[in-house]
């Protein structure tokens, strides 16, 4: 009852709102687009510099505003040829935004549109690690890496239990989708529909099967409704969410899990403000599903909070929180939500991922660009604690052509990250991490390198090493639980290789072939234990 008076709160006090924030509303561009590349590449030859990376996903309305500033920058200079194809794309992809964006009394009063299409054939040979583990939690944490004593040494007599899975090796950030062993297809289009230049409506329904079992599943993958624009947007319904700059994962909020039933407010277009610089922001209201763990039922309400702020064109930096708190089976008072906001007791009723991220491009480096994410699982006295890490480099020019990129990306997450006692199924939907894929307790080390033939034509081949078990291991039984006479966890670690070729087919239908391989020692940190996983993955793709 509580959540519904706030969402309905929500729309009032956005409908009562009017003036300069209504523009162009418009739907997302699914986050596996090869426009946000197509956008990056620009940033990379210097014809974009208002585009902010820590908010996605963008509004079709933003994508037309940053090509329209690629457009109005290509004339002055002598830029390589790939520059003006990728301009040319984007306006093939953004038609109506294009046409319409600076020109909304243009549009007209009810459209509607078939959107994208895509058909996925996926064929696994593996099994998925499960990331249920006990680990070993020392407190005495510090702030920031310094310093010590915010909690006590070794707090709990007992070991901390990590939950979730990958859900599907070798492909991770895919809404929730989990391949099984043998052959899946996936058939996903979606169809729009417009109310002059205000109202977008989307709706993009899935169909899965999967050879194993003869299983098939239909299921509304995304579908919103978007009313507003510019600086202030409402959006109610199921969509993806992504919140950092990392490009393989992020701490607080990526699209690993199930897409959230939410409502959002947001700014899909930069802010210009007087005392913040030029900013974007989102809002997100949710609820998690209801889970059984022994005895105690949850059912949590899930905030999410983002403030992008650059204060030059080429340093952009942002605030992120991701929150767990309340509903059935824990203190729902005032006074428990308030203890919540410091932190430091056992007794509110909430579970944070809060932290900051920064993004810096060196424009006398051909644009290159540095970022990072530090990021708190809680906090104790105010002060962040259990304390996780990610940063990167891309390179988007690594050939003057601007044919080549190179990205590299590490993570540190935290031994107990997306771990909770207050909710023990911890910082996960449907059993998939809401945050990075990797979930807690891992390192990894990412690289990538792409080379562009053409706009629709790109190689990209990907390595990474992901380990669990460098820190927060325990003496284990045969079975794996906790036991102090017992045997040292191993070190699980995953070498992987992968390979994409994207290629045009005809007309607007493109291809995307990939394989992927993987080899784990002791898996799922079990001593002398060893697997290996291979992918293959086929792709038909419509306006995409």
């Amino acid at each position: 009852m509580i959540s519904i008076r706030c969402v309905l709160l929500i729309v009032v006090a956005f409908l009562a709102f009017t003036g300069r924030a209504f523009a162009l509303s418009s739907p997302n561009v699914p986050l596996d687009s090869p426009i946000y590349l197509y956008l990056e590449k620009l940033s990379g030859y210097g014809l974009i510099t208002s585009d902010f990376r820590g908010i996605r996903p963008f509004s079709r309305s933003e994508a037309a505003r940053l090509l329209k500033e690629a457009e109005a920058n290509l004339p002055s200079g002598a830029y390589p040829e790939l520059a003006g194809e990728l301009v040319l794309r984007l306006r093939e992809l953004l038609p109506r935004e294009s046409d319409l964006y600076g020109h909304e009394e243009k549009a007209p009063r009810f459209d509607t549109a078939i959107g994208t299409a895509k058909l996925r054939y996926v064929y696994l040979d593996g099994q998925p690690r499960s990331y249920y583990r006990a680990v070993n939690d020392p407190g005495n944490d510090g702030a920031f890496g310094i310093g010590s004593g915010l909690r006590p040494p070794n707090p709990y007599p007992a070991p901390i239990q990590q939950r979730g899975s990958e859900g599907t090796p070798l492909f991770e950030n895919n809404e929730g989708v989990v391949y099984r062993s043998g052959s899946n297809l996936d058939l996903r289009a979606s169809g729009e529909a417009y109310l002059g230049a205000q109202t977008a409506l989307f709706v993009e329904p899935m169909l899965l099967w999967s050879e194993k079992d003869d299983d098939t599943r239909l299921r509304l993958n995304k579908g919103y409704l978007k009313l507003g624009g510019k600086g202030l947007e409402l959006e109610l319904g199921r969509d993806e969410n992504w919140l950092g700059p990392g490009y393989r994962g992020t701490l607080t909020l990526t699209n690993n899990a199930k897409n959230f039933d939410e409502v959002k407010l947001s700014s899909p277009e930069p802010v210009q403000t007087r005392y913040l610089w030029d900013l974007k922001y989102d809002l997100i209201f949710s609820r998690f599903e209801k889970t059984t763990t022994g005895t105690a039922t949850r059912q949590p309400f899930f905030i999410a909070f983002k403030l992008s702020m650059k204060p030059t064109e080429n340093f952009e930096f942002g605030i992120n929180l991701g929150r767990q708190a309340g509903g059935p089976g824990v203190p729902n008072g005032p006074a428990d939500t308030l203890r919540g906001l410091v932190g430091g007791t056992s007794s509110d009723n909430s579970n944070s991922v809060a932290g900051i991220d920064l993004r810096y491009r060196i424009p006398w480096l051909r644009n290159a660009e540095l970022y990072g994410e530090y990021s708190g699982e809680d906090s104790a006295a105010f002060w962040p604690i259990v304390e996780s890490y990610l940063a990167g480099f891309y390179i988007p020019r690594l050939s003057a052509s601007g044919k080549d990129d190179l990205r590299f990306e590490y993570l540190r997450g935290n031994q107990i990250l997306y771990t909770n006692s207050t909710f023990p199924e911890g910082y996960l939907h449907y059993n998939l991490p809401i945050g990075h894929s990797q979930g807690g307790g891992a390192q990894e080390f990412f690289l990538r390198y792409s080379h562009w033939f053409s706009p629709r034509n790109n190689l990209a081949l990907e390595a990474f090493r992901t380990s669990r078990g460098d820190y927060g291991r325990i003496t284990v039984d045969p079975s794996g639980s906790f036991d102090p006479n017992g045997v040292m966890q191993a070190i699980e670690r995953k070498y992987a290789v992968r390979g994409f070729w994207t290629f045009p087919v005809k007309g607007e239908l493109s291809a995307l072939v990939m394989y992927g391989r993987e080899w784990i020692d002791n898996f799922e940190l079990r001593s002398g234990v060893f697997r290996s996983n291979q992918l293959v993955r086929a792709e038909m793709r419509y306006r995409y």
